[in-house]
This record gives C-alpha cells, structure tokens and sequence, in this order.
C-alpha cells in the first residue's frame, strides 16, 4: 500500500469501511509543478519595460511593480538598496512632505530617486525601486524617498528597513478602509524596525508613542503660537485619553484637534523635547522661525503646511542639508501635487483645497483658511463622490467636521454642491449659521455658472480628488510658474 494511503475508517461492529484513495494515474502525476520565480535581472528588466511603456501612453506607476512582484513576490529582498532610504507616512501631510523634502535635495544636488505620482503601496514603491536600480540589482541614486501608505507600510517594509521613518500625525480618515486611528497606528507599529530612525511628530500622541523605550527617535513640533488653544475646539477629542495606558490626557494648549503639548500623569506619555521646533509664527502673514532662528515663508498659511515644511526641514537636516540651504528652497515654495490649485470664475480669484473625504481633520484646516485674513469670500463645497478608489454612501463623516466655522463675518455666501448636497444642506441645519447665506446646487456646472453671478470676494472651494477634476472642468485654472 503506497505511504499516502489513507487507512480504511473502523465500524462499530466490526469490519472496516473503504475509504477513496488519493489518484495515482498518470495523469495526475504529470500535473505540472509552480513554476520557479525569474531570475532578478529578468524581473528587473519587465518592470523597467512595462515602466516605460507606461510613461509614453500616460498609465500609472503601480503596474510595473505589481507584475514584478508577480513574477517575483520576494524581488525587493534581493535588491542592494542605496545609504539612505526615507520613508513618509501618516493620515495627512505624506504627499507634501515628501515633495518638499525632494525639492530641497534637487537644490542640494543630492542623488535621489522618490515616488513622484504618490503610489504609496507596495507595488509603486517596488516601481520606483526597480527602475533606479541596475540589472544586476543595486540601487542607483544614493537616497529613497519614499511615500507610504499608513495601512500597507508593514507589507512594504517586510523586504527592507528605512533609515528614516518620518510619521507625520494620524487621524480620522476613511472609516470604511481605516476604521478608528488607533488601529492604523497598530497597523503601523508592524512596519518599524529597531534599527530605523523615527522622526516623530512630538504633538500627535497616536504618533509620539512610537518613541516610547527607543534611544534613535528624533521629535519636532511646535511651540505655543497665537493661535493656540487652552481647550480642544473640535467637535471631538481623539487626544482625551492616552493611547497608551487609556487614562485621561492633560494639555498645556491645543494646535488643533487633539495636536499640541499633552502628558499623561498615569503612564508619563508626553510630548518629548523636539530638535526641529517652530518657535514662532505669524500664520496671517504666511511666516515661520524654526529653532528661533530659521525664518521662512509658507506659500499657504494654515497649521497643516506648518507641520510638512517643519517634517521636510527635519528630514533634510538628518540628511546633511545645511539649514540655511532648506529654507532658500523651500521658503514660499508652492506644492506642484494639486493639493492647492488656484482658479478664476469670471472677476473672482480662487483657490481649491484637496480635502481628503472621510477625514475631518483635513476639513476643518480647510474652513479654517476660508476665514483666515478677514477678506470677504465665498465657500464651494463639493461631495459628489465620497471616494475615488470605492463606493460607499456613508457620509456620517460630514458631523465631525466643524462646518461652525464658517458663521464667520467674512464667509459671504456658502454654496453646497454635488450628489450629496442635500446630506451637506442637513448637515448645515444643525448649524448657527444664517439660511440666507446657504444655497444648494446639486449639478456642478451650474454651481459655477451659479458663482460667476453671485459670488463676493475671493472663492474658496473645498472638495476631495474625487471631485477636484469635476470641478476645474468649469472654471480657469491659474498655472504657476514652477519655482
């Protein structure tokens, strides 16, 4: 009897019951084998084909690396990577950053190679590995950028160690692929190695708990500024109880939802002492002094593009950049990602800000712009898509956004636009803010051809990539000069 065959089943009284034995025809043994993975070099040379393929007929970096990693799922373990690889993640800030950071190492005339079109999971990073590196496998330019996702990082770095680990904050953000802050921050907590350096947002206590029992942590954040808070001002506190013992959190003064200067009399969670500070700043005049000393100038004044131009200039700093040489760069630079677009309807100047759907965070520093400067304006607000990557109808996220905001004096007139416009008009019921000001408009066009009429002072419209297209499809969008 062959060594597989599986032993006949006893009965109760007596005797035994035959039991079907595994095939052993010829045909099934000539099913054939999987197939072993190609060589390295021929992984590398589909992926910088297909790469360039892609580049002349417009299609998007992830393909590339997704066969390759087909062809061969532990390809990135068989690369020499280059000295430095810097690796981005976070709820918000990962695109900007990574860009600042790359314009200052462009002007520094350092060599590095970074994921430009934003793929951020792991089959992008595997594109922008495998076309720097050479057919025999090693990598290159000296440095990696490398913008990550926050949920996928652990799968990225299974096959290398960032030397730099930038974590920019975490928030609320997508409920129906994220869920709640603290479980990214779980999903990210797989993704560190010992010997990575962090580079930790000090203010986020989701973030500054990655810091916690590690000597090669480096913190920044920012010192109180005018605009700080005594009392958390949002319409909910993610920072009330420490992510690490779950006790109650005490704050000095808030930033902005639940970032600022926060310890934990339980467990002594606190916002360490940080190397790269904003020791002041004028955000109605755009201006910013890193370690009282470096002055520079935020081409768009809001708490967020503080927080990346302070990341970059840290990440840069542990780079080797000369902080003289970071600020020349980066000072009133002007993001090329399509974060912020600026448009004309008709007379009236205009500004678009990406405002990440399902993330009221993003939301609430947007609105804050809108009132920022005490300038007459107009607010567009789009939901006609809540995601580009999938379909969902949820739209609870509108009530953690502090739509409140705009019972400003200099917010004019309020229009609310898209498929979800009537959610949006609900959601404004549940406001102070006067009817009057409010008009509803489901059919984009029309909200335009609405605005060309209407509008008083400058437009500001607040709207997520799923609908940005949609939107600059009807107005006169305002190139700037690449600095």
């Amino acid at each position: 009897q062959p060594a597989d065959a599986i032993p006949p089943v006893p009965l109760p009284g007596g005797g035994t019951l035959p039991v079907a034995q595994p095939a052993t025809s010829a045909a099934s043994q000539s099913v054939p084998s999987a197939p072993e993975t190609l060589e390295p070099e021929s992984v590398i040379l589909v992926c910088k084909t297909i790469r360039l393929i892609g580049r002349l007929t417009g299609r998007g970096s992830s393909l590339p690396g997704q066969i390759a990693l087909k062809l061969d799922p532990d390809i990135l373990s068989k690369i020499k990577m280059p000295p430095y690889i810097v690796a981005v993640t976070g709820s918000n800030g990962k695109t900007s950053t990574v860009e600042l950071i790359a314009r200052i190492l462009k002007d520094a005339r350092k060599s590095f190679a970074y994921n430009k079109e934003g793929s951020n999971q792991i089959e992008g990073v595997t594109t922008l590995i495998l076309e720097h590196c050479t057919f025999s496998g090693k990598v290159k330019p000296e440095i990696i950028l490398i913008e990550s996702d926050e949920r996928f990082a652990k799968y990225t770095f299974r096959y290398f160690s960032p030397t730099h680990y930038i974590i920019t904050n975490l928030y609320r953000d997508q409920l129906t692929r994220n869920g709640h802050p603290e479980w990214v921050a779980h999903a990210i907590e797989e993704s560190i190695r010992p010997e990575t350096q962090l580079v930790l947002n000090a203010d986020d206590p989701l973030v500054s708990k990655f810091g916690l029992g590690r000597d090669n942590t480096v913190y920044f954040g920012a010192d109180r500024l005018p605009q700080s808070t005594d009392s958390c001002t949002s319409l909910y506190n993610d920072g009330k109880y420490c992510p690490n013992c779950k006790q109650p959190l005490e704050y000095a003064f808030y930033h902005y939802n639940h970032i600022g200067k926060f310890h934990c009399p339980s467990c002594g969670l606190r916002s360490c002492p940080t190397a790269y500070t904003v020791t002041s700043a004028d955000l109605d005049e755009s201006s910013v002094v890193i370690n009282e000393k470096y002055r520079l100038r935020l081409a768009f004044s809001s708490f967020y593009m503080m927080y990346n131009t302070l990341a970059a200039f840290a990440a840069a700093s542990l780079l080797g950049v000369a902080p003289e040489s970071i600020v020349r760069s980066i000072s009133d630079y002007t993001l090329q990602n399509g974060r912020i677009v600026r448009f004309a309807i008709g007379r009236h100047p205009g500004v678009l800000l990406a405002s990440k759907h399902e993330n009221s965070v993003s939301y609430d520093q947007s609105l804050r712009a809108a009132v920022a400067g005490g300038r007459p304006k107009t607010v567009i607000i789009i939901v006609d898509a809540v995601s580009r990557k999938y379909f969902t109808s949820d739209v609870s996220w509108l009530w953690d956004i502090d739509f409140e905001l705009l019972k400003s004096e200099n917010v004019q007139r309020i229009v609310l636009a898209g498929l979800y416009c009537n959610d949006l008009a609900t959601r404004f019921d549940y406001t102070e803010i006067p009817q009057e000001k409010i008009t509803v408009i489901s059919d984009i066009g029309e909200a335009v051809s609405w605005l060309a009429e209407n509008a008083v002072g400058e437009i500001l419209a607040v709207t997520c990539f799923s609908d940005k297209g949609k939107f600059l499809s009807h107005v006169q969008p305002q190139k700037e000069a690449k600095p």
